[in-house]
């Protein structure tokens, strides 16, 4: 195997890791600052100008603070519950197409780490592992708030994890790939006159409604935090957790909200294409076009991550029985609904 093609890979992952984390420690930060805005005050304003070191203040107050364990936990899974769930939030990023490739002195460098021909499959198997890193925690904490936690994130993520399924299965019938090399590479073509202008979105507006509304549940984002109600279960699954343990626990959430919004971006809204790519490509080269489309992709992900703030401060919490029934009695028909829907738009427009 080429020595620069492992070099690449490497070199990518670490990079891709480090942004993930870079971007889920400032998210706090953002999320905080919207907060303010939402709420008419400024929000952390002491460390550093306009607080942009407030992330950096809560990272190290989580690593140097003191270390709590039960008396009566289960210790190895007590570890290994923040650990999955950092773990798994982590391994989603492996399949993101985040460009085509950079050329570099004639050697092409591709934006993906893995080009898996399921990938689709592979962000699901990830997801519902996901589910068990805090369903580990809550059970070896040995405390009743911590385990009525655990066993609502499990069923609330089963629950939303199908119907979210179903919505991708009408994508997959448009796309004819599980790749998601191969799905972004479909969005790429023109529309209405303009390259990179394919995108899903306009195909499956229903599906990506269904999708979104799936993804705030998988992320245990407000109107769907129930596993970690305040008000009812004190702290939930991450209760008797302290120090970085808590830490990996909060950060995984705000990884999965970064990889939500990255495949979102991705599955409907073009990924790394934009209007008028192949004009750019043309013009500047292919480097500047896989640039300037790396650029799109993450001002695309970072929309996504201030949608998932705004309805967090404007939205309230759903009952349980309501969260329930949205996604059993109102997510999974529509889904199925849709996939009808969108069998017969193929079979009418190949004819």
């Amino acid at each position: 195997m080429d020595i620069y093609f492992i070099l690449g890979k490497l070199i990518l992952i670490v990079i891709i890791f480090a942004i993930s984390l870079l971007t889920a420690m400032y998210s706090t930060y953002g999320e905080r600052k919207i907060a303010g805005f939402f709420q008419d005050r400024l929000g952390p304003d002491r460390a550093g100008p306009w607080g942009i070191f407030q992330p950096l203040a809560d990272g190290g107050k989580l690593f140097f603070k003191e270390e709590i364990l039960p008396v009566n936990a289960n210790m190895a899974l007590f570890i290994a519950g923040p650990s999955l769930s950092m773990l798994t939030a982590c391994m989603s990023t492996a399949i993101i197409p985040w460009g085509t490739y950079l050329d570099i002195f004639g050697t092409k460098f591709d934006l993906q780490v893995a080009d898996v021909n399921i990938g689709l499959l592979y962000i699901f198997g990830v997801v519902s592992l996901g589910v068990y890193g805090v369903m580990i925690g809550g059970w070896a904490s040995n405390n009743k708030y911590s385990l009525l936690g655990a066993v609502r994130a499990a069923s609330q993520n089963i629950s939303y994890e199908l119907a979210m399924g179903l919505s991708v299965i009408a994508l997959i019938m448009l796309n004819g790939s599980l790749s998601l090399a191969e799905i972004s590479k479909n969005q790429g073509e023109s529309l209405f006159g303009l390259s990179g202008l394919n995108w899903n979105i306009f195909y499956q507006p229903l599906g990506f409604l269904i999708f979104i509304v799936c993804a705030f549940a998988e992320c245990n984002r407000t109107p769907f935090d129930l596993p970690e109600c305040e008000t009812e279960l004190v702290g939930g699954y991450h209760t008797e957790y302290s120090s970085m343990k808590l830490g990996f626990y909060l950060f995984a959430e705000y990884i999965n909200m970064f990889v939500s919004s990255a495949f979102m971006a991705v599955l409907y809204f073009g990924g790394y294409n934009y209007p008028g790519i192949n004009w750019v490509e043309a013009s500047l080269g292919h480097n500047a076009a896989a640039v300037i489309g790396l650029v799109a992709l993450f001002a695309k992900i970072l929309f996504f991550i201030f949608f998932f703030m705004w309805v967090r401060w404007t939205v309230p919490r759903f009952r349980y029985d309501q969260l329930m029934k949205l996604g059993w009695q109102i997510l999974i028909p529509l889904a199925i609904i849709n996939i009808l829907l969108t069998g017969v738009g193929i079979m009418l427009f190949d004819n």
